[in-house]
């Protein structure tokens, strides 16, 4: 059985890191503790030193005060060391889960994939900066206006005046800059899904003319996003230069009073001194926290959209390893619609395959054939109805057993940027005597020997520099890679010349004899000689399912019988 899997691995793993966090805090305690060592060592020398003349007395305090800054240094350097681990272990933790559901989630439609990623990089980015250290030194602000207390309750009364107000101003951030901030990312969302899509059909794009309509669409939406942005920033930043302006007034004032205090003789020079080194210490952790405060919102806006997307779709756990399967497929009362919609594409669809049969696929376009495809091979949840492969529901196998035992070419064939090897290998460790085969199975072993450096040959992203028909062999190699026991090939040689389409024939009569199960669509009846079985899909439904030759006549001879010899229900059909 395999190890549970957290519904929400994000709350699991930031729990996780607030554990950690809570030492790198105890670090910042002593940190925070050792920063006063300037402070003192300052008053020491004014009120000490430099009335007693005392060149022991100096030592002994430069001594003391360079054990005390060289700890600083050295917790310092071990806080961030702890931050560095945290941030390692979150990507250790949520990127493979993370671009796993990004993957799933493009399947079934959803707009927010490949953002999460993103989104998980800028709260790995914010955790890693100097914000959280502001944020976990921020509490000891209190604790530094207090010593100023002690030294005067006029210099403490200043100082707390200026946390406060720095406070008010990080607040007044948050407000002014929340709103622009969310729209900026929702817009820039939008603009770069625009770009990716129009990046995907760049061919349509220049040879129909469709640049201009598309180019003013993303710059809208690139503009808004400009907009959003500017309006977040220009608040941003005029509050963050009113604090400045803020700050600086107050120290002059903090140093005004601290002088009139020192003439008046309430207060000695190096109290004063030390006052001042403490009031900037404690404002500065909220001048920090005001200037990461963007870096927050983004991050907290990340963190909300990855919540709502680890905690919908994720499995509760991961399904039991099953046995290698023989090939038996099952396809019983199978129906399927769109999720959100109504609207079913397929509709009570059944049939049964034996391992080492072949079943031709046909039906015009938009019958459901590429939707059937896909339900196969476990890409689409049923809405109802079942495909079992060896008695098992394929929607409930464990994706990375099934994988490997399953042959997949799509309508739409997407090659990754990489070797040829590495593409047929299914991305994975190259095992070269199976990728040849894989390759000379497909008729495209000579061809890629032809190449500038054969098997290694670069491909270019999504296997540009292929042809077409290139690209499809090696789709179909890489479907046959490793034996696979079903084989489900959508429009397999809609890209192929005759000759490529025999070798097609051929490769389906080698894995036929092998004991692989193939479901084959095409809309060319060429390829059905290598088939044993065939249906015809209409509108989502079955009009005809049996023998190869029997359906091929009644396609011939729409007055033959309705009903047709050698027709079989699935198996759970015939026992129910």
């Amino acid at each position: 059985m395999s190890a549970p899997r957290p519904r929400d691995p994000l709350a699991t793993t930031l729990r996780a890191c607030l554990r950690a966090f809570a030492f790198v805090a105890a670090f910042g305690a002593a940190i925070n503790l050792l920063f006063l060592t300037i402070p003192l060592y300052m008053m020491q020398i004014f009120d000490r030193v430099v009335a007693s003349r005392s060149f022991d007395t100096l030592l002994y305090l430069t001594l003391m005060a360079l054990a005390g800054i060289s700890l600083l240094a050295f917790l310092d350097y071990q806080r961030t060391r702890v931050v560095a681990r945290v941030v390692a272990h979150l990507d250790r933790a949520l990127g493979a889960e993370a671009f796993e559901r990004a993957v799933a989630g493009a399947l079934r439609g959803r707009s927010y994939t490949t953002e999460a990623l993103r989104d998980l990089g800028a709260i790995r980015s914010f955790l890693g900066g100097t914000g959280v250290h502001a944020i976990l030194d921020a509490p000891w602000t209190p604790i530094y206006l207090a010593v100023v207390f002690l030294i005067h309750p006029g210099l403490g009364a200043i100082a707390t005046g200026g946390a406060l107000l720095l406070v008010v101003l990080a607040v007044a951030n948050e407000f002014a800059t929340r709103a622009p901030l969310r729209e900026a990312g929702m817009a820039q969302m939008r603009a770069m899904r625009r770009a990716e899509a129009s990046g995907r059909n760049a061919e349509a794009v220049v040879a129909m003319g469709m640049m201009p309509g598309l180019l003013g669409i993303w710059s809208e939406e690139n503009a808004e996003m400009a907009r959003q942005q500017d309006s977040a920033a220009r608040r941003a930043n005029a509050l963050l230069a009113l604090s400045r302006f803020l700050r600086m007034l107050l120290q002059l004032a903090f140093l005004a009073a601290g002088g009139w205090l020192v003439v008046q003789q309430e207060l000695t020079a190096g109290a004063m001194v030390a006052g001042s080194l403490l009031y900037g210490r404690a404002l500065a952790p909220l001048e920090q926290a005001l200037g990461a405060w963007r870096g927050f919102l983004v991050a907290r806006a990340a963190n909300e959209r990855l919540g709502r997307f680890f905690a919908d779709g994720g499995t509760a756990h991961a399904p039991m390893r099953l046995p290698d399967p023989v090939g038996h497929l099952e396809v019983d009362r199978l129906s399927y619609a769109p999720p959100g919609s109504d609207s079913l594409l397929l509709k009570g669809v059944s049939f049964d395959l034996e391992p080492g049969e072949a079943l031709g696929l046909l039906g015009p376009s938009g019958a459901g054939k590429s939707t059937l495809a896909r339900l196969l091979v476990g890409l689409l949840r049923p809405s109802a109805g079942q495909v079992r492969l060896d008695g098992a529901d394929v929607w409930l196998w464990d994706r990375v057993a099934l994988g490997p035992r399953i042959g997949f070419v799509p309508q739409d064939v997407e090659l990754f940027s990489g070797t040829i090897a590495r593409n047929i290998a299914r991305m994975g460790e190259v095992d070269a005597d199976a990728v040849v085969s894989a390759a000379k199975l497909a008729d495209m072993h000579e061809a890629i020997l032809r190449m500038p450096r054969g098997y290694d040959t670069e491909i270019g992203e999504g296997g540009a520099l292929l042809s077409a028909g290139q690209r499809q062999r090696i789709a179909l190699a890489r479907a046959v890679y490793g034996d696979p026991r079903v084989l489900v090939l959508d429009e397999p040689n809609s890209n192929l010349d005759r000759e490529g389409e025999q070798a097609l024939a051929a490769a389906v009569e080698k894995l036929k004899a092998r004991g692989c199960t193939i479901v084959l669509v095409t809309h060319r009846q060429g390829l059905l000689a290598c088939v044993d079985r065939v249906v015809v899909l209409r509108d989502g439904a079955v009009l005809l399912s049996g023998p190869r030759d029997v359906v091929l006549e009644r396609l011939r001879n729409p007055q033959a019988p309705a009903s047709l010899p050698g027709a079989r229900a699935p198996r759970a059909a015939l026992a129910g």
